[in-house]
């Protein structure tokens, strides 16, 4: 076409966009708007106020006195402030009920996590742990009791910071197994909990404390998004990975094999080679009835419980009466003397405070610094998760950023009050919801249970076999497994089932750092992926309509003699710019070589659907520039001319077009409204009727 017949072009579109009445035949074209120029400061406030502060936290404090700011920011910050002053009885029935409920699950669940943490001797009763308790070298021994100290306390204090500043009425605060297990095995790596067990207890407090610092940080700060980088496919393997993990860690206390014959590792080749290796002098077949006992009972009180919604409350006492029964059995029976490992003598305190064993300064710093982040995001990851499930359950909003900064207190509270992180648990969650729970009250009222057992009913827990609490996580970490939701991504994506499956075999098979970083590798490939490699479609128009479609999606959808129609689905930026304009090329020489075959005419127009181009930077804007000169270079080399069109930019895109000069380029009527617009206008410029 010639350079005249683009002026003509011209010509026709502005007569189009700028009568109607005169040409009834003729379809009216919309002309494309030029947004107005943005200013720069004007733009970029904008743009952080939608990433950061897109629901207005200060929107209840316009236009209020002082005093009135002075209470909603009180609110804000304790929202127990505001929903405590509707509190009647009837919710404390149910949140009494509720934190009765999940106190009997939690108590014998503690005394299990605190293993999973090495918060436990490794070689039987008569080994002890080692504490500092200030700032000199002063130590005295700690036995099982104060490892169960640790994890109870992990459920007295937290629990009862985050009822004051949480938002979620249904979350149940505690030690969780995985984050317990992703502790102790992240400190483990740089101090032995055996041979240093002083250095390593104030290694966890320390990570503690950072990973309260991390997660108060992204809610102060609103960069609570961080943590969806973390994909729900990768989540879902991290998870089933650390149960199976979980799970196998059990088969000591199972089996009833003695610490020093069991592996400090946590892969399956590892803990399956010193399970079999320990089989003929180690097992304990007393430990065996107990354990596999009790966890078929837990299993079928659970199977009962899914059944039979009203019969939540059965699975959920499980674990305690199989704790009360295992204990009185052992104690009737002195199976202890044959062998089966038992808890032993537990004191009737609460640990003292622990400020003065984080570390502040030092290269223990920076390793507690490290550990603190990753078990803080892990366990933020979970906790938010479980809130906004529970909370669509019941139809109220979960504030992320005030979640996250009362997890973030609750554990930097924690790790100065002898905790370690804590953070909400799935099960303990779902029990306290069918419990009818109405309030983080619930939550309060298991804190108070919890320090009533630690202060009068620790005793009874003496005889409490090892094997007990190896079944009682076995049955509670089974649930982490969610064999549906890895058959969904498995249809849904298959790429997200390689990041889910490369994290489940991280996990089992490496280490749990491992398989979450594979996760964490994985997700952001995926992102990079999709981000370098967007998706582009050829369009065609659907029969009787005005309307353009994917033809891959829609074979109705037939193409346009002379035109080619192709969309790009995603923003452009430099990352993709450069794929972007050689895949419309592929497009444009591979229908060309197809209708040459065919003997069919070539194509006039490559019209370019931006409606999901959400932005473009200067790199993609060169990209179209070139794009545009190609069409140019192969109009001379094979003595056609092929027009570069635009349609449906947006405004953004539009804006950046403008700015730049690219209408100047290719000619300003060259950039439509809609696609229809753009083919009735080309196609008034060929021998073909669309």
């Amino acid at each position: 076409m010639s350079d005249q017949e683009d002026k003509d072009l011209d010509m026709e579109t502005k007569s189009l966009t700028s009568v109607d009445t005169q040409r009834p035949n003729v379809p009216y074209i919309h002309k494309i708007g030029v947004p107005p120029k943005q200013k720069i400061f004007k733009e970029f406030k904008s743009t952080v106020k939608e990433t950061f502060f897109s629901d207005d936290p200060l929107r209840p404090f316009k236009d209020q006195p002082k005093s009135r700011k002075v209470v909603l920011g009180l609110e804000a910050i304790f929202p127990i402030l505001e929903w405590g002053r509707s509190y009647n009885i009837k919710k404390f029935r149910g949140d009494l009920i509720a934190g009765l409920t999940i106190a009997s699950l939690c108590i014998p669940q503690d005394i299990g996590y605190s293993k999973l943490a090495n918060l436990s001797p490794q070689y039987g009763l008569c080994k002890h742990f080692f504490f500092i308790f200030s700032t000199d070298i002063h130590h005295f021994p700690i036995s099982i009791s104060d490892s169960f100290d640790f994890c109870i306390d992990s459920s007295f204090v937290p629990p009862l910071i985050y009822a004051f500043m949480g938002s979620s009425r249904d979350i149940a605060i505690g030690p969780v197994a995985v984050v317990s297990l992703l502790i102790g095995t992240l400190v483990r790596n740089e101090f032995d909990p055996d041979k240093d067990p002083g250095e390593y207890l104030r290694l966890v407090f320390t990570a503690t404390f950072f990973a309260g610092i991390t997660q108060a940080t992204l809610g102060v700060f609103r960069l609570g998004f961080l943590i969806d980088f973390l994909s729900h496919a990768a989540v879902v393997g991290f998870m089933g990975g650390a149960a199976i993990t979980i799970a196998l860690q059990q088969l000591k206390g199972f089996l009833g094999i003695p610490g020093k014959h069991f592996t400090k590792d946590t892969d399956i080749i590892s803990v399956m080679k010193s399970v079999f290796g320990a089989a003929h002098h180690w097992w304990n077949w007393q430990t065996i009835v107990i354990a596999s006992s009790f966890l078929t009972f837990l299993l079928v009180t659970k199977y009962i419980g899914k059944k039979n919604k009203k019969l939540f409350w059965v699975p959920a006492i499980a674990p305690l009466i199989s704790v009360i029964l295992s204990t009185f059995f052992v104690y009737i029976t002195h199976a202890n003397k044959d062998g089966v490992a038992i808890v032993g003598h537990i004191d009737h305190r609460i640990n003292p405070p622990s400020l003065d064993k984080i570390y502040f300064s030092g290269e223990n710093l920076q390793k507690g610094f490290k550990i603190g982040i990753v078990a803080g995001m892990i366990a933020l990851t979970e906790a938010v998760a479980i809130g906004r499930t529970f909370a669509s359950m019941k139809d109220y909003q979960v504030d992320g950023n005030k979640e996250m900064v009362a997890l973030g207190t609750m554990n930097i509270v924690g790790s100065m009050t002898s905790c370690y992180v804590a953070t909400g648990s799935f099960s303990r969650s779902a029990v306290n919801y069918m419990a009818g729970c109405q309030t983080a009250v619930s939550n309060i009222v298991m804190s108070i249970v919890v320090l009533l057992t630690v202060k009068f009913l620790t005793p009874l827990f003496e005889y409490t076999p090892n094997a007990i609490l190896s079944s009682i996580i076995i049955s509670a970490v089974i649930g982490l497994i969610d064999y549906d939701a890895a058959i969904l991504i498995w249809k849904i994506d298959k790429l997200d089932f390689v990041a889910c499956m490369g994290a489940f075999l991280g996990v089992v098979f490496k280490s749990v750092e491992i398989g979450l970083l594979i996760a964490v590798v994985i997700s952001f490939a995926k992102i990079l992926l999709q981000v370098t490699r967007p998706r582009t479609a050829m369009l065609g128009k659907i029969p009787m309509t005005s309307v353009y479609r994917n033809i891959g999606q829609y074979p109705e959808a037939t193409k346009v003699p002379g035109v080619l129609i192709v969309r790009v689905d995603s923003a452009i930026y430099f990352s993709n710019s450069n794929y972007t304009k050689e895949r419309i090329l592929r497009w444009l020489t591979e229908e060309e070589d197809d209708l040459k075959a065919k003997y069919e005419p070539r194509i006039q127009f490559l019209i370019v659907e931006m409606s999901p181009v959400t932005d473009i930077d200067t790199s993609g804007i060169h990209a179209f520039e070139q794009l545009y000169r190609s069409l140019q270079k192969r109009d001379v080399e094979a003595k056609q001319h092929t027009f570069l069109v635009l349609a449906n930019p947006g405004q953004v895109v539009l804006d950046k077009l403008y700015a730049s000069g690219f209408p100047e380029l290719v000619g300003e009527n060259k950039i439509f409204l809609t696609v229809a617009d753009a083919v009735h206008t080309c196609s008034s410029k060929t021998t073909y009727d669309v």
